[in-house]
């Protein structure tokens, strides 16, 4: 089975990736693709709380891709060593299609993502982008959900 691990560079989507590997078998997984999507036409296109920034200053596409870069990488290395193939995707446009684009082309099993990052409803209600996702993915959807103690690194 092919996964599709989606990370928006925050805290919550790294937690959501460690519990994805917890509770699945990796016997069961022969590929994890790990996913940022940039939206350039959004005020903050991809923010990064997992990686050191890169530093440019300057808000371009390029510098969001480095940051979405950056974050995947952390993201990704939850995998290493863990037994199925790693894939490693930045795409740009809007994050809920992008990620059930990237789901339908590798025809994938499972799509895990955290629920959301940041502020109260995030806390209170799932993520806009986790709610799209699950209306539209072609397969089931993992939502992860913060905890108080976090998943084992």
């Amino acid at each position: 089975m092919h996964v599709v691990v989606a990370t928006d560079g925050s805290r919550a989507s790294l937690d959501a990736a460690r519990q994805f590997q917890y509770i699945a078998d990796s016997r069961e997984i022969t590929d994890v693709t790990v996913v940022a999507v940039v939206s350039p036409l959004a005020t903050v296109p991809f923010a990064n709380e997992l990686a050191p920034t890169t530093g440019s200053g300057a808000a371009t596409e390029l510098s969001w891709r480095a940051e979405a870069d950056a974050s995947l990488a952390v993201v990704a290395a939850v995998f290493d060593g863990w037994g199925p193939r790693i894939h490693r995707r930045v795409r740009s446009g809007s994050p809920a299609s992008e990620i059930v684009a990237l789901a339908l082309e590798v025809d994938a099993g499972l799509i895990a993502l955290a629920s959301g990052s940041s502020g109260l409803t995030d806390r209170i209600l799932l993520g806009s982008t986790a709610q799209r996702v699950q209306y539209s993915a072609p397969c089931p959807v993992l939502v992860g959900r913060p905890t108080r103690t976090p998943f084992p690194a």
